[in-house]
């Protein structure tokens, strides 16, 4: 059918925009989700999405939207433990000063990819729904809305462990975008010989 081949390709497209796979909650030290509740982590998406629907109906494309992404996550996601899970064994072994410089890069990075991926949904909506505890997070569920296509499944998880609430994953339609995402650091990463320091000059020019 024509709707689903169309969301098909949407969901292939956007499964390269990956921010963090479930596994990174092993990373820092996982603890109970005890601040945050339930409601919290409804109104975070509720705000998210609210964000992304005012950026991606704004007119405003290319460069000056993705650094409207840029800020958007900055403010919700969990970018500094995201970029370590997607880097994975290397960060162990890089210095602080690599660590450092690869943070950097990586933010304005997903930004770019996250904005391109978005612009899908420009005069579309994400409607938030349901929310529920999972073990030390929260997973947030909501239905996106396309013109032309049929509605599909959106859920955002959702942690505290770093102090603030912040969202560090998205999953549509069972397709969690993380896994993706870090493969395509390692294969930059493969590309580049294993030089760390040649992949962050890399991803700092992959637009």
């Amino acid at each position: 059918m024509p709707s689903n081949l169309l969301r098909r390709t949407f969901l292939r497209q956007f499964a390269g925009s990956a921010l963090a796979a479930v596994p990174l909650l092993g990373l820092a030290g996982a603890r109970p989700a005890q601040a945050l509740n339930t409601q919290q982590a409804s109104d975070l998406v509720g705000r998210v999405v609210e964000e992304i629907d005012k950026a991606i109906n704004s007119g405003k494309t290319g460069p000056a939207l993705y650094r409207e992404f840029e800020k958007i996550f900055q403010r919700y996601a969990d970018v500094n433990i995201i970029a370590q899970s997607v880097l994975g064994v290397e960060w162990r072994s890089a210095s602080n000063a690599q660590r450092r410089a690869y943070t950097e890069a990586f933010a304005p990075y997903i930004a770019r990819k996250y904005g391109r991926r978005f612009q899908e949904f420009v005069g579309g909506r994400i409607d938030v729904e349901s929310a529920r505890p999972v073990r030390s997070f929260f997973e947030v569920k909501g239905t996106a809305y396309l013109r032309g296509e049929s509605p599909f499944e959106v859920i955002f998880l959702v942690s505290d462990r770093s102090g603030r609430d912040r969202f560090f994953n998205i999953i549509i339609e069972g397709v969690n975008l993380a896994i993706t995402e870090r493969a395509e650091i390692g294969a930059l990463l493969d590309r580049n010989g294993g030089d760390l320091d040649a992949m962050i000059r890399d991803l700092r020019n992959t637009q």
